[in-house]
C-alpha cells in the first residue's frame, strides 16, 4: 500500500500552451540580453481550478494571471477545470501564480510543473555554522538573489538548504560558493535529479590514466546519468537509472577491465565522511574538542580571579608585581585568554564578519561584540598597569573566556539535541537490511544458486529470499510462498498482514513466520521506504507560517540588542559619572565605568536570537517524525498548522467510514433473463471503472464464469464513466446503463414500483441499491452492502468530545446514506453530492467559520480534499486522492483522524510553549541583565552567567519539542474495538 501511495509521484509533458508564444507581461526593466538568457528555460505549471462556471470565470482568470511579471503564456480549460501557465521561474514562482489565481476568487492547487526543457533540477546541500533565524534567512536570502534559482528553502533546525535551479543558467558550485560567501560551509548532499545513487571503491588505480579508463567504462553501460569522482579516496558516486542497470552490473564491467587489475566493491558505510550522519558527527566532536580546550584554558582563569585570591600563599604569588604595577595573576591570564578569544573563538569572527558583509547581523555579532569589549577593554587595563607605577588594573579575562566556554558548551549540547529532533527519520532509513540472500533460478525456475550480498546491490527484477524472522531486502511482489508480515514498522499497523502469491511487500518491513521469495520492483531511491523518507523530509524543510513570526523578529533583533546594550553601558556610566547613585553600590574591585561596562555586555550576551529560531522547526520536525512513525504522514508545517485548527470534519462514505469492500447480497431481475447472462453484461461495464461498488459487481459476477482463472468480458464500445452516478456502454450491441436512481431519470428511464420498493427496502437496510437498463427499460435492482467499519461510531463519538463536528459526505443514495450516518452517530448528512458539490459543501462551511477536514478516498474526492484547510487521505485510497491530501493515513483506520488532529495540537501547544519562553526569557533576562534589579536588591548579573543563561536557553527550547518524541496517542482510542468484520 505505501508503494502504491508513492508511485503516483511523475510526470506529464502537456506541450505548448499556444503555437505564437507572447509576452504579454515581461517587466519593463528586461533587457533584450536578459530575455534571450531567459528564452528556453521556462517551465509549464498545470493548476486544478474550482469554482469555474463559464467562459467568463476562465477569461477573468486568464487575464489576472497574464498580467504578473514572468508570465510567458496562460491557457484556462473550464470544461476540465484546470489552468496551464508558461512562465519564467527566475521571475515568478507557481505559488504566486496559485494565489493569483485565488485572488480571482477560485480555488487553485499545482497539479504538477514540467520544465519543457527538463532543465530544472533540485538539490539538497548541508550547510554548517548556522546558529539562528537570521543566519538561515541570510543565506535564503543569498540564494534567491542567483540567477536561476527557481525555489530555495533553508532550514534552521535541519541545518539543510534545498534548492530547484535552472542548471543552464547556474550550477551547483555556483549556488555552494553563495553559501560559502555568506560565510558557512555547504556540504552537497543529494541531487532530487537522481534516480538512484551508489557509490564505489576502486582498487588498482595507479593513476590519472586508470580514473579516466574506470569513468570511461562506466559510462559506456546504458542507464548511467552521472559520475562523481574523488581520486583521492579512490571513490566513484554513480547516479543511474535503475530500470535499465544496477550496481552489480558497474562491478562486473570494472572487474572485467584490465585483466583483473581493478577490483570494485560498495564504498564502506560511514567511511570518508560522506553522508549528513558523518557530518553530524564530525561537529559533534568538533564542538566538543574546542569546548574541551576552552575548559583547560579557562579553568586556571577562572580560579586565579575568583577563588586562590582568597588563599593567602597563591595570592601573594599571583600579586607579585612584573613590571611597574603589572601583576603576575593579570599578566598569566591575559596569556591564557588570548587563545581562547582568538583561536578557539575564531569561528564567532569569521561569522561575524560575514554576517555583516551582507547587511545582516547574528548571533556571532553579539559574541564577538561581548568577548571583545571585555578582552581589549582588559588588555588596557593591564598595559596601563605595566606603564604605570601607580594604576592598579582589574581586568576581566575571565570574563570573555568563561563566555566562550559557555557558549561552546550549550553549542555541543544544542547540536546533541537537535540530532535527536530527526531521531523519527534515522529509524526509518535504519529499517533495510544489511544483506539479502539472492537467489539464481534455471530456465525452469527453480532454485538452482543462493548467495547473500549487501543490500544495497539488489537490482530491479532479482529474485530475494526472505527468511522467517529476516526483513524484507527491498520492495517486491511475492512469487512463491505465504507468511505474515509485521508492516508497522512503516504503516503503523501493528497487526500482521498476511501474503501469498502476487501481493506486494515493503523494504523494511518483517516476515513472521512463512519463507517468501520474492520478485524486486524498486530499489535505492525509488523504494516506498526512500520516498516516505524524503516526503518527511520535505515536509521539515517547509516552514509553518507560524514561523514567519520569528522570522520578522530576527531581521530587527540583534541591532535592537546592540543598541540597548550601548544605551545600559551609556546609562549606567553617565550615572556613575554624575553620581546619581551611591558609592557604595560600586564592587570594591571596580569603578563606576567597569560596572556599566559589565552591565553592556551582560545585556549583549543574554539575548537569545538563537531560541527564537528553534521554536517552531524543531517542534515541526518531531511532530512529523512522530507522526510517521504512527502510519500518519503529514506533509509540512502548513498541514500541521492548519490540523490543530479543525473543529468540523467532512466524511466520505464508501471506503471511509465503511469498509470499502462492498459486496452484492441480493439480486432482483424485472425481466426474463438468465442471471449469468445479466451478470456478464454489467460485469462488463463496470470492469472499466475503479469505484468500490464496481468492483463489488465484477467480483460477484466471477462466481458465474465457469474458467475463474481466464476471465474474458464481452467488449465494452462508447464506455462512459458519469462520476457520482454512474455508467453506460455498448456491450453486444446493447446499451448497458449501471448507476442510481438520479441517473435514470435524468435519462428519462421509468422506474417500475416493484424497484421503488427494493430500494426502499435496501436503503432502510442501509444497503446500496443499483438500477441496471437494458436499451432503455430497467431490468434489475441490485442490492449491494458495505458495512460501517468497527470503530467508526466511537471516533465521532470521540470527536464530539474534542468539539470536532462530523459531517457524511456521498454520493449514494438518500435512504442508504441517512442509514449508514444514524449507525455510525453523524447527524449532519448530505446525499448523492457529485464530487464538485463536495467541494462547495467545503467552502459553505469554511464560509460559515469553520476550520474544515476532508478525510476521503476516492478520485471523486480529490477536488474536496484540495477545497478543505486539511485534506485527509485514506493511504488505501486511489493514488489521487493521497496525492492531492495534506496527511495521509497510511493504516486506513478512522481513529488515526483523531490521532493527527491529536498530535497537531500537542505540537503547536509545544511551539507556544517554545515561543513564550523564548522570548519571556529575552523579555525578562535582559531587564535584569540590564541592572534593574541592582538598586533595589544588589543583584546584578556577571556576563559570563549571562552567556550561560543565553546558550541554556537554546537548549531548552529544543529539549521542550524533544518531549513530543513521548507522543502517545489519545488514550480513548486504547479500548476501541478494532476487530470484528473480515472481508476476504
Amino acid at each position: 500500500m505505501a508503494a502504491r501511495f508513492l508511485s503516483c509521484i511523475g510526470q506529464k509533458n502537456y506541450g505548448d500552451l499556444s503555437p505564437t508564444p507572447h509576452y504579454p507581461s515581461m517587466p519593463k526593466g528586461v533587457t533584450p540580453e536578459h530575455e534571450k538568457l531567459l528564452r528556453g528555460s521556462e517551465s509549464v505549471a498545470l493548476f486544478s481550478v474550482i469554482g469555474m462556471t463559464c467562459s467568463a470565470c476562465a477569461a477573468s482568470i486568464e487575464k489576472a494571471v497574464k498580467r504578473l511579471p514572468g508570465i510567458k503564456d496562460a491557457a484556462v480549460d473550464v470544461l476540465n477545470n484546470r489552468a496551464q501557465v508558461l512562465f519564467y521561474p527566475s521571475l515568478i514562482d507557481d505559488e504566486t501564480i496559485r494565489e493569483t489565481i485565488e485572488d480571482a476568487g477560485f480555488s487553485a492547487r499545482l497539479m504538477e510543473e514540467v520544465n519543457s526543457d527538463k532543465s530544472t533540477k533540485v538539490c539538497r546541500i548541508l550547510i554548517k555554522g548556522m546558529t539562528c533565524s537570521s543566519c538561515s534567512t541570510t543565506v535564503e536570502s543569498a540564494l534567491q538573489a542567483l540567477p536561476g534559482i527557481h525555489k530555495a528553502q533553508v532550514a534552521l533546525a535541519t541545518e539543510e538548504a534545498q534548492v530547484r535551479y535552472d542548471s543552464k543558467i547556474v550550477t551547483q558550485d555556483k549556488i555552494l560558493e553563495a553559501i560559502e560567501d555568506t560565510g558557512f560551509e555547504a556540504i552537497l548532499v543529494s541531487s532530487g535529479e537522481d534516480l538512484s545513487r551508489i557509490e564505489l571503491k576502486v582498487d588498482g588505480i595507479e593513476t590519472d590514466k586508470c580514473t579516466r579508463i574506470i569513468e570511461n567504462i562506466l559510462k559506456a553501460l546504458p542507464g548511467v546519468e552521472d559520475i562523481g569522482i574523488d581520486s583521492e579516496l579512490k571513490k566513484f558516486s554513480v547516479s543511474y537509472n535503475a530500470s535499465m542497470t544496477g550496481p552489480r552490473s558497474f562491478i562486473q564491467g570494472i572487474q572485467s577491465t584490465g585483466s583483473g587489475r581493478y577490483k570494485a566493491y560498495l564504498y564502506p558505510q560511514g567511511e570518508g565522511g560522506g553522508g549528513r550522519d558523518a557530518h553530524k558527527r564530525q561537529e559533534i566532536r568538533q564542538y566538543f574538542r574546542y569546548f574541551l580546550w576552552s575548559l583547560i584554558f579557562t579553568i586556571p582563569i577562572f580560579l586565579s580571579s575568583m577563588v586562590f585570591m582568597y588563599i593567602p600563599g597563591i595570592k601573594h604569588v599571583l600579586n607579585r608585581k612584573v613590571v611597574n604595577m603589572l601583576e603576575l595573576g593579570g599578566l598569566m591570564r591575559w596569556i591564557l585568554a588570548t587563545p581562547v578569544q582568538f583561536i578557539i573563538g575564531r569561528r564567532f569572527y569569521t561569522g561575524s564578519y560575514k554576517a555583516l558583509r551582507h547587511g545582516s547581523a547574528n548571533m556571532d555579532v553579539l559574541i564577538a561584540l561581548g568577548t571583545n569589549a571585555a578582552y581589549f577593554y582588559s588588555v588596557y587595563m593591564v598595559l596601563r598597569a605595566a606603564t604605570s607605577p601607580h594604576f592598579e588594573a582589574t581586568d576581566f579575562f575571565e570574563t570573555s573566556s568563561m563566555l566562550i566556554s559557555f557558549i561552546l558548551l550549550g553549542k555541543y549540547l544544542e547540536i546533541l539535541a537537535k540530532g535527536k529532533t530527526s531521531e523519527a527519520i534515522s529509524k526509518l532509513m535504519n529499517l533495510a537490511p544489511q544483506t539479502a540472500t539472492l537467489l539464481t533460478l534455471d530456465s525452469e525456475g527453480n532454485v538452482k544458486n543462493e548467495e547473500e550480498i549487501d543490500s544495497r546491490l539488489i537490482q530491479r527484477t532479482d529474485m530475494i529470499k526472505i527468511l522467517p524472522g529476516a526483513k524484507v531486502a527491498s520492495d517486491g511482489i511475492v512469487v512463491w510462498g505465504q507468511s505474515h508480515v509485521n508492516e508497522s514498522m512503516i504503516t503503523g499497523e501493528a497487526r500482521p498482514v498476511a501474503k501469498r502469491q502476487g501481493d506486494t511487500v515493503i523494504g523494511g518491513t518483517v516476515n513472521e513466520n512463512g519463507v517468501l521469495h520474492i520478485r524486486v520492483t524498486h530499489v535505492g531511491s525509488e523504494s516506498a521506504l526512500s520516498q516516505i523518507v524524503r516526503l518527511v523530509e520535505s515536509a521539515q524543510m517547509a516552514k509553518a507560517p507560524v514561523q514567519k513570526f520569528a522570522d520578522r523578529i530576527s531581521k530587527y533583533f540583534v541591532p535592537m540588542v546592540i543598541a540597548l546594550s550601548v544605551i545600559t553601558w551609556l546609562s549606567w556610566f553617565l550615572a556613575g559619572k554624575f553620581n546619581s547613585y551611591p558609592k557604595s553600590w560600586i564592587p570594591s574591585s571596580m569603578d563606576s565605568f567597569q560596572l556599566a561596562l559589565q552591565f553592556g555586555i551582560s545585556v549583549m550576551v543574554i539575548a537569545c536570537p538563537c531560541a527564537l529560531g528553534l521554536a517552531t522547526p524543531t517542534a515541526v520536525m518531531v511532530g512529523t517524525g512522530v507522526g510517521a512513525t504512527q502510519g500518519i504522514l503529514i506533509k509540512g508545517g502548513q498541514a500541521l498548522e492548519s490540523a490543530h485548527k479543525v473543529n468540523c470534519i467532512v466524511f466520505d462514505k464508501t471506503g471511509t467510514l465503511t469498509m470499502g469492500k462492498p459486496l452484492v447480497v441480493n439480486t432482483k431481475l424485472l425481466r426474463n433473463m438468465v442471471l449469468g447472462e445479466f451478470y456478464d453484461l454489467i460485469a462488463a461495464a463496470e470492469v472499466n471503472s475503479e469505484h468500490p461498488l464496481a468492483k463489488a459487481i465484477v467480483e460477484y459476477a466471477k462466481k458465474f464464469k465457469e474458467d475463474g482463472e481466464n476471465l474474458v468480458w464481452p467488449e465494452a464500445r462508447d464506455f462512459e464513466s458519469i462520476t457520482g452516478h454512474g455508467v453506460k456502454a455498448i456491450i453486444r450491441n446493447k446499451e448497458i446503463i449501471v448507476g442510481n436512481k438520479s441517473l435514470m431519470l435524468d435519462l428519462n428511464i421509468s422506474i417500475p414500483t416493484e424497484a421503488e420498493e427494493m430500494l426502499a427496502e435496501a436503503e432502510g437496510m442501509a444497503q446500496t441499491g443499483i438500477l441496471v437498463s437494458i436499451n432503455g427499460e430497467l431490468t434489475g435492482v441490485v442490492a449491494i452492502s458495505d458495512p460501517l467499519k468497527p470503530s467508526a461510531r466511537e471516533v465521532v463519538t470521540i470527536l464530539k468530545s474534542m468539539n470536532v463536528k462530523s459531517i457524511m459526505v456521498t454520493g449514494d443514495n438518500w435512504g442508504t446514506a441517512r442509514s449508514i450516518a444514524k449507525e455510525a452517530g453523524i447527524d449532519t448528512v448530505i446525499a448523492e453530492a457529485k464530487p464538485e458539490y463536495k467541494a462547495e459543501k467545503v467552502k459553505e462551511l469554511q464560509g460559515s467559520g469553520y476550520t474544515v477536514a476532508m478525510v476521503g478516498d476516492g478520485i471523486n474526492d480529490s477536488p474536496a480534499l484540495v477545497a478543505a484547510d486539511v485534506g485527509m487521505a485514506i493511504g488505501a485510497g486511489t493514488d489521487i486522492a493521497i496525492e492531492a491530501a495534506d496527511i495521509v493515513l497510511m493504516k486506513s483506520n478512522l481513529e488515526d483522524v483523531i490521532t493527527a488532529i491529536d498530535l497537531s495540537r500537542k505540537t503547536f501547544t509545544r511551539i507556544r510553549l517554545n515561543y513564550i519562553w523564548a522570548l519571556g526569557y529575552n523579555i525578562l533576562g535582559i531587564p535584569i541583565a540590564a541592572g534593574v534589579l541592582f538598586p533595589s536588591t544588589g543583584f546584578r548579573l556577571p556576563p559570563w552567567i549571562a552567556g550561560a543563561a543565553m546558550a541554556a536557553s537554546s537548549v531548552s527550547v529544543v529539549g521542550c519539542s524533544l518531549l513530543l518524541r513521548y507522543y502517545r496517542r489519545p488514550k480513548k482510542l486504547n479500548s476501541l474495538d478494532i476487530g470484528g468484520i473480515t472481508v476476504e
